[in-house]
């Protein structure tokens, strides 16, 4: 039995140990809530595990495994003397390789299977988070469109296209929506640059390669224009090409 019996939690929810060890710590388990906790988890993540990795056998395994047992040199039934199988060189050199290799191949694979599970998890997790962001964009944009004071400005694209923008000075948000304008191209994208007194400001970039989108922008108070260039498709810090849409924002 080894000292630190919390260390066993693992064996013993994978039904590792033998009947000393598993009763001793069946014990302790008995009044160690954190070993409780542990085990519980444990044995939910086995399942779970077992669920996706399960499937049928190839048909000849049963005959292999067979065969292989028919090969192999059985333990007796009777439990032989610790002390006597530890002192034999020969049984030490069979069963020790054998061992650990049993020992790497389960760790392996509940490594991998954990891996591929948390992995997943982090999926799902992710595509939540973005589900839930999109549905709260949707809420801001609509909370725009049908805002009291909403009001609505215009201007043409250079080379084709419009740019429209709904805006909101109770809500400092608006909603601006490219149409019909032709592609950047690789690798650009348009920008959207809230013009002020104090110059410049970026308002986002759109989707790169594309020339229609619709996106909601922030902080419209005291803008004069909303400026549109075309820009890398990881945006600019300032413009750095001229103008191909100015939306007036004020009058």
């Amino acid at each position: 039995m080894t000292t630190d019996v919390h260390a066993l939690a693992g064996a013993y929810a994978l039904h590792a140990l033998d009947d000393v060890e598993r009763a001793a710590f069946a014990r302790h388990l008995a009044g160690c809530e954190s070993c409780a906790h542990d085990v519980a988890e444990l044995r939910e993540t086995a399942a779970r595990l077992a669920d996706g990795a399960w499937s049928v056998p190839p048909p000849r395994l049963r005959d292999n495994v067979l065969a292989e047992i028919r090969q192999t040199r059985q333990v007796a039934a009777e439990r032989p003397d610790r002390k006597a199988r530890a002192t034999s060189p020969s049984a030490g050199w069979r069963r020790g390789p054998i061992v650990a290799a049993a020992a790497a191949a389960v760790v392996l694979a509940a490594g991998t299977g954990t891996v591929s599970y948390i992995a997943q998890e982090q999926r799902v997790r992710d595509e939540r988070a973005t589900a839930e962001a999109l549905r709260a964009e949707a809420t801001r944009v609509e909370a725009v469109l049908a805002a009291s004071d909403a009001r609505l400005r215009s201007a043409p694209v250079t080379g084709g296209g419009q740019i429209t923008m709904v805006l909101s000075e109770s809500l400092d948000e608006g909603v601006v929506m490219l149409s019909g304008a032709r592609p950047p191209g690789d690798d650009r994208a348009y920008q959207l640059w809230a013009v002020t007194s104090g110059g410049p400001d970026s308002r986002g970039v759109l989707t790169p390669g594309e020339g229609g989108a619709t996106k909601l922008i922030d902080r419209i108070r005291g803008m004069d224009t909303l400026g549109v260039t075309i820009e890398p498709d990881t945006g600019s810090k300032t413009p750095t090409a001229p103008l191909v849409a100015s939306v007036p924002v004020e009058g």
